[in-house]
């Protein structure tokens, strides 16, 4: 099963060079990456620029629609106002199908702001000290994954433990 994920970073170009960091992991198959977004948020400007990841194909890879659906669902909504009410509640309904629900788009949609970005990431198969290993290089907030209660709060524990550690 894959595995949704949304990581916070404080800077505006940190889930751009994350992203980087889990395509060289994909490409070590320490894990699968089947599809991956971004959004940067640079300082001073009115909006977030969004940007999927165009070079993967198959069945896990998802459409630039779902994509474009959930970042005007969390960013755009208070644009368009309630000229686009019914088709917003529908949008949101089908989201819900795939576990992003209204709390979901409320968390990102606060938490993701001018000069930060955020890694939206649909992954699979992680071999998880590797991969931890490799992500504790960079400060960032776990703010959504689609896993179980008991499965998120170890990943949060084990990037915690990171955080704690003191330098030598």
């Amino acid at each position: 099963m894959a595995t949704l994920t949304v990581l916070k970073f404080d800077t505006a170009n940190g889930a751009e060079r994350a992203l980087d960091v889990v395509k060289d992991l994909s490409k070590q198959n320490l894990i699968n990456l089947h599809d991956a977004a971004i959004v940067t948020w640079p300082e001073g400007k009115k909006k977030p620029k969004t940007k999927q990841l165009t070079d993967l194909s198959g069945a896990g890879a998802l459409s630039g629609a779902f994509w474009g659906m959930l970042f005007g669902l969390i960013f755009f909504v208070p644009i368009f106002g309630l000229v686009v009410g019914a088709t917003l509640g529908a949008l949101t309904g089908s989201m819900a199908d795939v576990g992003i629900n209204d709390d979901f788009i409320r968390s990102v949609r606060s938490k993701v702001t001018e000069g930060t970005s955020a890694l939206f990431l649909m992954t699979s198969d992680a071999v998880q000290d590797k991969v931890f290993e490799s992500m504790k290089q960079f400060k960032f907030e776990i703010i959504a994954s689609n896993l179980s209660k008991e499965e998120e709060d170890k990943l949060r524990e084990a990037f915690a433990e990171e955080e704690a550690a003191p330098a030598y």
